[in-house]
């Protein structure tokens, strides 16, 4: 699953930063590998597309994607560094355990809409690679688990 990603630039009125960067996207990418390109600019913002991420999905991971899919909103999450005025993406991922840890190490990470032409084959990995543990009746601390005493 190759992907492009959508970064943009908003200029701010404040005394602490001139802009903010975010991921706000992420599209098929169509090229493969190439340089970074700005693909809209106005007063106010400018988009750039980085090329050359590839999802890639791995079997400890599948609970993650599980959870990714079956939240109100899956997400791709994009881990990103400023470099010489520029956000550029370092990575992509679909699993809410490697995005938490990115972020527990203090990374930028941001997540945006998961495509919809990305859910079949995520969801497929998914099928073939996670089973979700089975429920037992009576939680830890049912009444049920507890044993008379003589007394």
């Amino acid at each position: 699953m190759k992907l492009a990603v959508i970064m943009e630039r908003k200029v701010l009125a404040n005394k602490w930063a001139d802009c903010q960067w975010e991921a706000i996207g992420v599209v098929p990418d169509q090229e493969g590998r190439g340089e970074a390109r700005r693909i809209y600019q106005d007063e106010q913002r400018s988009q750039w597309l980085f090329p050359g991420f590839q999802v890639e999905l791995y079997t400890d991971q599948a609970e993650f994607y599980y959870a990714n899919l079956t939240s109100p909103e899956p997400r791709v999450f994009v881990m990103w560094r400023e470099e010489d005025d520029l956000a550029r993406p370092v990575l992509v991922t679909v699993s809410y355990g490697e995005a938490a840890r990115m972020m527990d190490a203090g990374e930028q990470v941001d997540g945006v809409p998961l495509p919809a032409d990305l859910v079949a084959p995520i969801a497929d990995f998914v099928e073939r690679h996670y089973k979700p543990e089975k429920k037992q009746k009576g939680g830890r601390y049912a009444t049920s688990k507890l044993e008379p005493k003589d007394g």
